[in-house]
């Protein structure tokens, strides 16, 4: 497999080029999702370790930003490269490590790879500016100022369990391209598959200690990590909870955040259902519903609703549940907390009278796809974001009243219209409170050089390729003051 990792069980962090170049006396077990079946150890790291692995990256990060952009480029082509040489062997990793379907596994190491090659071609384009003092009222012409893009200097990226090679990646690269030391933090499930990431660049040919890796107890090491005053920026996705928690202790490092949603497709009279009952469904069970963008309630017009649930049921009624090893769309949930809080929110809306179609049943940490009809305002289903397989339709008379219930949540990542008419669909696009509206689609990520965003609990920031790769870098002017005459 790669050259550096041993297939054993303990998988090392990397700390200057080195594989287990941080030795630690304690490790923590990583366990299947499927079977709880051991998988391997990952090291646990104490607050030294930390302060090493961040020096290492402080004093390496200058001469990686004064690299030129095309070999660092070339670099980031390379790792794409092997990263899809290697993907058969990576879409079983994930399977087992995080309980992702194996056409699914196989999707996110393709769309890494893509990502990584259009990043180190759009980082050939961060080009500096020239601007003349005398398009200003009052100067003459006689200053010049040259505003550069440089790198901000070590980077902190901290990624999800749900996407732990995908979501690394579109930190990793960004980061680097532009000039920065990387300081990754993989999610505790997930880090075997994203710690193969790592060493994937550290074979393209990253220089040593331009991106480390840090494994340990977020409860031991997250605060320390977080405000360590070596650390210039925060690339995080994960929980609205813990992304409050590290803007609140952070200051005044800038921050790059991808937190929590509770997406709403809303459906109205003219739409075509069949093609919107096929986008919910795919938007809102596939992975297991283990995403931030997945469809996560259904605002319809009562006049319709009818059939757009039944039609919604019956799709999801043909949903495969199962290994994610077989030809499946609904897996076993990343662990037994997550279920029960699934279980939680359908348990509310059962007591208070929400209209059950199918599911609502559970072994062990596997929860069926569960649809329930008649969702009203009072039930946690309308608010709540459930992370799992169930999805509530809630039933609306008006437009408005489903721009209403749509920006009532604390969340705005983003929502889907369904309409043949364009002037309602961009209409209700105006006016929601979110980052993206999808007209005629389910709500995603994607492509990835779109601009994707979160307003309100959702996210700090603009991610996308090039929006990244600025929001990692920041402009340096430097002001030429001449006589502009000759005596």
């Amino acid at each position: 497999m790669f050259s550096k990792i041993k297939k054993d069980e303990l998988y090392q962090n990397v700390y200057n080029g080195i594989w287990g170049g941080i030795k630690t006396d304690e490790n923590i077990p990583i366990y299947a999702p499927l079977d709880n079946s051991f998988i391997g150890y990952i090291q646990k790291y104490s607050k030294n370790d930390v302060d090493r692995t961040i020096d290492n990256s402080k004093k390496t990060q200058v001469a990686w930003s004064e690299t030129p952009i095309n070999e660092r480029a070339a670099i980031l082509h390379k790792a794409a490269t092997i990263l899809e040489d290697h993907k058969e062997y990576l879409a079983e990793l994930l399977c087992k490590e995080i309980c992702k379907d194996k056409k699914s596994s196989l999707s996110e190491i393709q769309r890494t790879a893509d990502f990584i090659r259009f990043t180190a071609d759009e980082g050939k384009h961060l080009y500096g500016t020239a601007i003349s003092s005398d398009s200003f009222p009052g100067y003459k012409k006689d200053k010049l100022s040259f505003a550069t893009y440089v790198p901000l200097g070590v980077v902190l990226a901290i990624s999800p369990f749900n996407y732990p090679i995908n979501l690394s990646a579109s930190k990793i690269a960004p980061a680097l391209i532009a000039g920065n030391s990387v300081v990754f933090k993989p999610p505790t499930q997930g880090s075997i598959s994203a710690l193969h990431l790592a060493q994937i660049f550290n074979e393209a040919g990253i220089p040593p200690g331009i991106l480390n890796t840090i494994t340990g107890s977020s409860s031991e090491i997250g605060d320390y990590l977080v405000t360590h005053p070596s650390i210039n920026f925060i690339n995080f996705t994960g929980s609205t909870k813990i992304g409050r928690h590290i803007a609140k202790i952070a200051e005044m490092v800038p921050l790059l955040m991808e937190l929590g949603g509770k997406d709403a497709a809303i459906v109205l009279e003219d739409a075509d259902l069949e093609d919107a009952s096929s986008d919910i469904v795919s938007g809102a069970f596939s992975y297991s519903g283990q995403r931030c963008t997945a469809v996560k309630r259904v605002l319809v017009m009562e006049t319709v609703a009818d059939a757009l649930s039944e039609m919604i049921r019956k799709k999801v009624e043909e949903l495969k549940v199962g290994s994610p090893f077989e030809d499946v769309q609904i897996t076993p949930l990343i662990d037994n907390k997550a279920a029960d809080f699934v279980q939680e929110l359908i348990d509310d809306a059962v007591q208070k009278g929400g209209k059950l179609l199918i599911g609502n049943k559970r072994e062990g940490n596997l929860i069926y796809p569960t649809l329930f009809d008649y969702v009203t305002k009072d039930m946690r289903l309308a608010w709540e974001e459930p992370f799992g397989p169930v999805l509530p339709i809630m039933r609306v008379k008006t437009i408005q009243e489903a721009i209403d219930i749509a920006n009532r949540s604390e969340y705005g990542l983003q929502s889907s219209v369904f309409t043949k008419n364009i002037d309602k669909a961009f209409y209700i696009a105006s006016k929601l409170d979110v980052g993206t509206v999808q007209i005629n689609n389910r709500t995603e990520r994607g492509p990835d050089h779109f601009p994707f965003l979160g307003v309100k609990s959702s996210g700090l920031g603009t991610q996308g390729i090039s929006y990244s790769i600025k929001a990692m870098s920041r402009p340096k002017a430097i002001v030429l003051n001449f006589e502009n005459k000759i005596e």
